[in-house]
């Protein structure tokens, strides 16, 4: 079977162009070009496609082909496009480990990222996304940076808060409430904090007063009695 009729029956999966990579690299293949033209070709071809079994397997291949080339902008290149594609987190994390290394553009590259992520994740309302990107951000500063450092990325860390909530059903009547947890950023305080609170306290107003509802219900039906 050819490489053009092995790739042509699987274009959706990945390891097919995997395989294919392989075999274009390798002396057995005689073409003009050079082996890295090759597969940078074929890696252009693969993540072009629309629709990819498991996709995020091809871009990081892609990478860490750039990446073990030494092509330190191809690879900056690649995540920026990938990051167009999507705002995973795990991308952001990675992209920002890469700059901090040494074929990277150091702390100061990765600390962009880590920060540019930061505020994305921010805009995007994604808070448990925001936890994961800032403790990798303060293992990345334990390693690299300095106590100072570490302290900045402590202080963008939020408080675990214990709120509740009330639930509905499908037709909207409400059924009851319900705790859940959630996350306050030091860089949240303002109108928006301000709001929340005032619901908070509307909230609480609303359950006191259905349990004073209850209790007087309670009286008045020992006092039919």
């Amino acid at each position: 079977m050819t490489t053009r009729k092995y790739v042509a029956g699987d274009m959706l999966c990945h390891s097919a162009w995997f395989v294919v990579n392989s075999f274009v690299s390798s002396p057995f293949c005689f073409l003009v070009i050079s082996a890295c033209q090759r597969c940078r070709a074929i890696y252009e071809l693969a993540v072009s496609q629309s629709a990819l079994d498991m996709p995020e397997m091809l871009w990081k291949g892609y990478i860490d082909f750039e990446i073990e080339e030494g092509e330190a902008e191809k690879a900056g290149r690649l995540y920026e496009r990938l990051l167009e594609r999507t705002g995973h987190v795990k991308v952001w994390i990675s992209y920002a480990q890469f700059e901090g290394t040494e074929l990277g553009k150091g702390v100061k590259g990765a600390r962009d990222i880590f920060e540019r992520a930061n505020q994305q994740l921010k805009k995007e309302g994604l808070k448990e996304e925001r936890v994961l990107l800032l403790d990798a951000w303060r293992v990345f500063e334990k390693a690299k940076g300095d106590s100072s450092s570490v302290s900045d990325v402590e202080g963008k860390m939020p408080r675990r808060i214990k709120r509740k909530r009330m639930r509905t059903d499908e037709n909207g009547a409400e059924i009851g409430w319900e705790e859940y947890f959630d996350y306050h950023f030091p860089d949240e305080e303002g109108p928006a904090s301000s709001n929340l609170k005032i619901l908070e306290m509307a909230a609480k107003w609303k359950q006191m007063q259905q349990a004073q509802e209850d209790e007087d219900e309670s009286d008045l039906d020992e006092d039919d009695d």
